[in-house]
């Protein structure tokens, strides 16, 4: 089946001040119960109530299943650790605070819990607008994307997509840029399917990463006639068009706002030829959730995978630049950006855009 627009393996996340990741229509269910009586019946498919304690060692049971931490983990200690901060509790709201402390306690830092109250914001909740997606042509033919952070309904991840090839193909005029600039600057996620999809022309074709579970199973990204593809399954959009110069040199702009769906972005581009990073470290999530629904319609917001790059090698922390390159937020856009100038600066060196 071709993956959606909103598949969860391809929504970014934002734990804290980002956005929730896993697209609510996919979330994976994985019921580990061993036992503790748990009821599907029902027109809503609600589970029967549970003791607290049942509850508990539900939501343990998932952690301990699919965190992409679960080899490193001292389970046994995180339980009774988790039990002794539970005693008294009466019902299933009464464990939320340690079931928080559990995932903290994982480590990787992206890892949430919803409420069922803030669950149901979340499947409700649109994000039907992005801001800052443009595209130009700088001085010495050098084509400039930015790229925000996008989510919501598949008609806005359409209108990304729309609007970002059309920012390439404006920065591609008269005659085709001799390289680029892909700014990830406070893009703090959402979803990556469409980033992926306008900057299938910069990545180049074949494989660009993969998600890898602790296990080390691989669900590989890849490019194929400038078309991202998912484990092989191809992107809801068509190809893009060409670029004018093939393989162009590509500067990519992160900063402390690049998170998430921009990681696994920037992940991508790395190892790629003719490719450097410029700015400050990334926000520092580069990893992949799966959403876990609990029998009261809470929700585990689990990181069940890590992001690798072309050649493998894996990422769970702050990516820091190629280039470091202390930039006020506020200069963004303005002609005191000095990554811009330092990006400009190494792409004039390149083969494509130097002159004679």
């Amino acid at each position: 089946m071709t993956p959606t627009r909103s598949s969860p393996r391809w929504t970014g996340v934002r734990s804290a001040v980002r956005r929730w990741r896993a697209a609510p229509v996919f979330l994976a269910v994985v019921l580990l119960l061993a036992g503790d009586g748990w009821s599907t019946s029902g027109s809503a498919g609600r589970q029967a109530p549970q003791s607290a304690r049942a509850y508990l060692a539900a939501a343990l049971d998932v952690m301990e299943a699919r965190s992409v931490r679960r080899n490193q983990v001292d389970w046994p200690r995180l339980r009774r650790t988790a039990f002794a901060r539970a005693e008294g509790a009466r019902t299933a709201s009464d464990t939320y605070a340690v079931i928080t402390e559990a995932l903290a306690e994982l480590g990787d830092h992206h890892s949430t819990f919803l409420t069922g109250t803030e669950a149901a914001i979340s499947r409700q909740r649109t994000e039907d607008t992005f801001t800052g997606l443009t595209g130009r042509r700088l001085p010495g033919a050098v084509g400039y994307l930015a790229l925000p952070a996008v989510g919501g309904a598949d008609e806005t991840l359409d209108r990304y997509v729309r609007q970002g090839r059309a920012a390439v193909g404006e920065a591609e005029r008269e005659g085709g840029a001799c390289g680029w600039m892909l700014d990830l600057r406070q893009n703090t996620g959402g979803n990556v399917w469409p980033m992926f999809a306008v900057a299938a022309p910069l990545l180049g074709e074949g494989k660009v990463g993969a998600f890898v579970t602790a296990d080390g199973a691989a669900t590989p990204w890849s490019v194929e006639n400038r078309r991202p593809r998912l484990n092989g399954e191809e992107s809801p959009w068509g190809p893009a068009d060409p670029l004018g110069t093939p393989d162009p040199p590509v500067a990519v702009l992160t900063d402390g706002g690049t998170a998430s769906a921009a990681e696994a972005l920037l992940i991508a581009f790395k190892g790629r030829p003719d490719t450097r990073t410029f700015g400050t470290s990334t926000y520092g999530v580069p990893t992949g959730n799966d959403g876990f629904p609990l029998s009261d319609g809470a929700v585990i917001n689990l990181t069940t995978e890590l992001d690798a790059d072309r050649t493998g090698r894996t990422y769970d922390g702050a990516i820091p630049p190629d280039e470091e390159v202390p930039a006020s937020r506020a200069d963004i856009g303005t002609d005191r950006d000095e990554v811009v100038k330092a990006a400009a600066r190494w792409l004039a060196g390149q083969g494509t855009c130097r002159r004679p």
